[in-house]
């Protein structure tokens, strides 16, 4: 094995990462920084693109320290990043976006729900592009957020020069080459990858009667330089990669080669996928029974095939936008780890749990998860699941993003009582974790109604280091869930694009199949549960309905 090596840099929504690996994909070393959030308002979340920056750095610094690894043994450099929208002004000056009108606020964070009504009147035009969004355009992409700023921030939205997703500002801040990904513009921004190129340096084009339609035509007056008239595919090497000024402040060699980015989940995706290689050997549809799993604070469900499937309320299709050549849907839960915390921390025990958890050296989630077992045994049940036969949780806590893409959605739980033990903390806990895998099994539903598959999960992110969450998927998914050998994913992923771009490998998908190894498999609970859980899904499904009929009532 030659002596090379790939940085791979996540930027997520509470923390930077950065991560070494080998040409095996084998990590050698990992380093990670907070960053800042601000919520000024009710559906508000901002983000300053310096501090990211300032993270980034010292990731980097430290991480190659840590590996004992000299600047010339890196070889290529990947990002990914979730899909915030970062503001520009001349010179690249952070502007405000946000009512406290701070310009070190200068990003609206992909979770960030401010532009609801924005996206509604986009859908109610019903233009022929969304389409590729499931039917519904999200207050979580782009184009709803732009069309806010223009009617909330028109001082900003005058001064504004460049509009960048986040993980390409990271590239442009790298390289100081203004190149878009294929994956953040199709995915987010409503760009047409699969379309006949409408720029000399780009795939795809953008669609000058849709951005003309929701209000936005100044965008299009501008040629699009504000939000990207050169756009590539993931990893591909960006100019002469890393300038000057980032080589100095990441403690690297100058022109270390940068791969075009990704967005996180998708690098995940990217991570995962790979493992057993005869899946990418140019054959798409072997992958057609395969869902990548990517948690986090929300949750992402990426499907790659060979030919487009429209499929309502799951968004897609995009072409290029994970694997060149490959097209992509994408299902999603806006709340999975954070509705899973904040049911566990808004409690009155939350206080006694983390002492507790402090005084064992365990996690919460541990102590949880042993007090499921000894409730099951005292219990006399066959499982730890059937703790919740009479106790039931709707997700929808930040409103559903697929298959109902329905923003507007509440949360509810069903089966509680005057008592606020540890015991019901842990039932509750459990219920919150089943509801998000009916979530899971919903959206799979919905796909496999639409020409795929899926049998197999491949999964990566904080719920995959918990064994209840993985065990309660198999369970109510009949899906059998498949660890990489490389917990870390979606830093593996950002390092393939750089691998990619350094050239070691000829291309993202060669990559792959180098860098992406199985580990263990998780397997469905024999048929004895299985009624108890399609039952649990029958609820499930009845407390959407219950939902609506209260909304209509109350309307």
């Amino acid at each position: 094995m030659r002596n090379n090596f790939f940085i791979g840099c996540d930027v997520g929504t509470n923390s930077v990462r950065a991560g070494i690996f080998d040409t095996a994909g084998t990590m050698i070393a990992a380093r990670e920084h907070p960053i800042k959030t601000w919520r000024p308002e009710s559906n508000f979340v901002e983000q300053s693109s310096d501090d990211i920056w300032k993270a980034c750095r010292f990731c980097f610094t430290e991480v190659l320290n840590d590996a004992g690894l000299r600047p010339s043994q890196i070889k290529g450099i990947g990002f990914d990043a979730t899909c915030s929208l970062v503001v520009l002004g001349e010179k690249d000056k952070p502007l405000p976006v946000g009512p406290e009108n701070s310009s070190e606020q200068n990003i609206i964070v992909w979770m960030d729900h401010r532009a609801i009504k924005e996206a509604e009147e986009i859908n109610q035009k019903n233009h022929d592009v969304l389409k590729f969004v499931g039917g519904r355009i999200s207050p979580e992409m782009q184009t709803p957020k732009l069309l806010w700023l223009k009617k909330n921030k028109p001082k900003t939205w005058r001064e504004a020069r460049k509009f960048f997703d986040l993980s390409d500002y990271l590239v442009y801040k790298a390289t100081g080459e203004d190149v878009r990904s294929l994956c953040t513009t199709t995915c987010k921004w409503t760009y047409l990858g699969h379309e006949k190129s409408q720029f000399k340096q780009s795939l795809g084009k953008w669609d000058d009667s849709f951005f003309r339609q929701i209000g936005l035509d100044d965008i299009v007056d501008s040629g699009y330089e504000q939000i990207g008239n050169k756009i590539r595919q993931v990893g591909e090497a960006v100019g002469s990669g890393l300038n000057k000024k980032a080589a100095e402040e990441l403690g690297l060699q100058v022109n270390t080669p940068v791969g075009v980015a990704i967005i996180d989940a998708h690098a995940g995706g990217l991570g995962l996928l790979g493992m057993e290689s005869q899946n990418l050997n140019g054959d798409a549809s072997t992958l057609e029974n395969r869902l990548a799993l990517i948690g986090g604070t929300s949750s992402c469900h990426m499907v790659a095939t060979d030919s487009p499937q429209y499929i309502n309320g799951i968004w897609g299709p995009y072409f290029s936008a994970m694997i060149p050549g490959m097209w992509l849907n994408e299902g999603g839960q806006s709340a999975t780890g954070s509705l899973i915390d904040h049911v566990i921390f808004s409690t009155k025990i939350s206080e006694e749990l983390t002492n507790e958890a402090q005084k064992t050296n365990k996690t919460v989630y541990q102590i949880l998860n042993e007090q499921l077992h000894q409730l099951a045994e005292k219990k006399d049940l066959t499982s730890a699941g059937q703790l919740t036969k009479d106790f039931h949780v709707l997700p929808y806590f930040h409103g559903n993003r697929s298959p109902r893409a329905n923003p507007n959605l509440v949360g509810s739980v069903c089966g509680l009582k005057l008592s606020s033990t540890l015991d019901d903390l842990a039932v509750l806990y459990l219920a919150t974790i089943q509801a998000i895998a009916y979530g899971t099994r919903h959206i799979i539903n919905e796909l496999n109604s639409n020409g795929y598959s899926i049998d197999t999960i491949v999964a990566t992110g904080g719920g995959t280091k918990n064994e209840v969450f993985l065990q309660e998927h198999a369970n109510i998914t009949r899906c059998n869930i498949m660890l990489p050998a490389e917990p870390e994913a979606v830093l593996l992923g950002s390092a393939i694009l750089g691998a990619a771009a350094s050239g070691e490998y000829p291309t993202v998908r060669d990559a792959m199949k180098a860098m992406s190894q199985p580990g263990k498999t998780i397997y469905p609970r024999q048929d004895e549960d299985k009624k108890y859980y399609n039952n649990k899904y029958l609820v499930f499904q009845k407390m959407y309905d219950d939902q609506i009929s209260y909304n209509e009532i109350m309307n």
